[in-house]
This record gives C-alpha cells, sequence and structure tokens, in this order.
C-alpha cells in the first residue's frame, strides 16, 4: 500500500505504527510537534458502518438472485431436460466437473458477522474450496455482503439462516463444530481427518459467542509467527478451508447434484425462463 508524502514533510518525520484503536489497522503518523495528525485505515468502527449502507451490498434476502427462485420452482429433471440441448457440450462438462468435486462434508457458520466485505469474501472462499452450505446466525443484525467482493460466488452456494445459536447448533447436529481460537489444539492439517466439519468463524467485533463457543468440541488455530495475534476472518476461513477440504472427494448427493446442475444449466441459457414456460404451457391440459 503506497501513500504521497505531505509536501514539505521529510521521510525522517514519517513512521509506521500498528493502531490498536482500529482493530489492528496500520495507520501513519506525523512525528511533529504538537497533536499528532493520523490517517486510519477502513476497519473502524464508523467505517465499518458505512460499509453496510453502501451501494453492491445486499441482505440475505436478495443475495440470492431472483434468477435461482425462477430455477429453483421448476423440477430439476424438467429444468435439465429443456435446457441442455441448448447449453454447449464443454459447457456442460465444466458444471458437472464442478459438482463432482463439491462437498456437504464441510459447511461454514458464521456467527453474526458485520462487514459485508468479509460476508462476501467467506462466500467466495466457500465457493473456491467446494463448500456447498452457509450457515449464518443473524443474532444481532441481518446478514449482509457485498455482491462487489462475492463476484458471483452467491449464485452457487446455499445459505442458511438461523435467528440464534440454538437453532443453528441444532440444524449442524451431523456434524463436529470446530471454532477458530488463537490457542486452539487443532492445526489446519489436522481439519481434513474430521469426517464432517463445521469451521465455526466469528465476527469482527467479539469473536465467537460464549454459547456457540461451548458448542464447540474442538479448536483450531492459525500458527503465525508475527507481532499480530489474529487474521482478517475472510483470510482466515479461506487457509482453514484451504487445509479442510484438501484430498476430500466430492460427495454431494444425488438430488443436490441434479438440483445444483439445473441451476447451472439455467444461469448458462439466455432465454431459459422463456423455454421453461413455454415447455409448461405446452404440458398443460
Amino acid at each position: 500500500m503506497y501513500f504521497m508524502r505531505p509536501q514539505g514533510v521529510s521521510r525522517s518525520m514519517l513512521h509506521w505504527s500498528l493502531g490498536t484503536q482500529s482493530s489492528g489497522v496500520l495507520f501513519w503518523s506525523l512525528c511533529a510537534p504538537g497533536p499528532t495528525p493520523r490517517w486510519r485505515g477502513p476497519a473502524g468502527g464508523k467505517t465499518l458502518a458505512m460499509r453496510r449502507r453502501t451501494a453492491g451490498v445486499a441482505s440475505a434476502d436478495h443475495l440470492v438472485p431472483r434468477l435461482i427462485a425462477r430455477a429453483e420452482r421448476h423440477d430439476p429433471e424438467t429444468v435439465v431436460r429443456v435446457l441442455e440441448p441448448f447449453v454447449l457440450p464443454r459447457r456442460r462438462e465444466r458444471i458437472l466437473e464442478v459438482l463432482d468435486l463439491r462437498l456437504s462434508s464441510v459447511a461454514v457458520m458464521l456467527d453474526s458477522p458485520y462487514d459485508p466485505h468479509n460476508g462476501a469474501a467467506v462466500i467466495r472462499s466457500c465457493e473456491a474450496f467446494g463448500v456447498q452450505t452457509i450457515h449464518v446466525i443473524e443474532r444481532e443484525r441481518p446478514f449482509l455482503a457485498a455482491t462487489s467482493v462475492a463476484r458471483g460466488a452467491e449464485k452457487w452456494v446455499d445459505l442458511e439462516r438461523h435467528g440464534d445459536v440454538a437453532s443453528a447448533v441444532r440444524a449442524s447436529r451431523d456434524f463436529e463444530l470446530v471454532g477458530t481460537h488463537p490457542e486452539g489444539e487443532l492445526l489446519p492439517e489436522d481439519l481434513a481427518a474430521i469426517p464432517r466439519l463445521m469451521l465455526v468463524l466469528g465476527n469482527e467485533r467479539d469473536g465467537i459467542s460464549s454459547e456457540l463457543a461451548l458448542a464447540c468440541q474442538r479448536r483450531v488455530r492459525v500458527p503465525m509467527r508475527g507481532f499480530v495475534e489474529s487474521l482478517n476472518v475472510s483470510v482466515t476461513a479461506a487457509i482453514l478451508l484451504s487445509s479442510a477440504t484438501r484430498g476430500r472427494p466430492g460427495d454431494l448427493d444425488a438430488a443436490d447434484r441434479l438440483r445444483l446442475y439445473a441451476r447451472g444449466l439455467y444461469f448458462t441459457v439466455d432465454r431459459a425462463r422463456e423455454l421453461l414456460a413455454d415447455r409448461c404451457t405446452l404440458q398443460d391440459p
């Protein structure tokens, strides 16, 4: 990251510090007599609040495009039968290749995330590493994500929302909950050996709530050797998901695989809605 040096200020008058008032964000200070003016990075509380109101930030209700809702109104077998002939073989092969590697045995749980950029980045990491489902606990605020950061990944993952910790834990009873913690007993590479893993991530301000932490069977840490004691939640997610998914074979069940294949075909065909509407009209008595 580069900054212009103010006119009349020598290089020796500038220094870098690790700010503690802005969640560990780097800022620079002018070493000059009198009050010290400071520039702070983008993680201050006011900036986070502004991020939740900026253009391109979508709530969970609007995050999944209406396109998906339209696609999944139809029986997936019908969608495949009608749309598959309009899709080039190489595109069909690419969709199926990705779905063959998709995972239901690894999922992510976000505990009341605040920053929509972080939420979107976690969604993008889940899609990149083949994780199909994200559980979001909306304890204090609705989940928001910046679509400019998600870059279309939101079309491919499934978002499950919970109003409290108890309902999220009930929905995860088939998984082992592993929370992130700087003193966790597990290392990232240990996650690959957990048959059904729910990776629990805290929010930017408070981490994992005490109630949810008690529900976690084990904890995992990301080894670090610098002065900082934590990483951005989206960076942590990417590091841990890379390790947790390494070497796992795809394990979607047939129904989910068909549903997502139909979704992919719907995204690919420009006139999918009209084609399906015509087909349904022809089938009506």
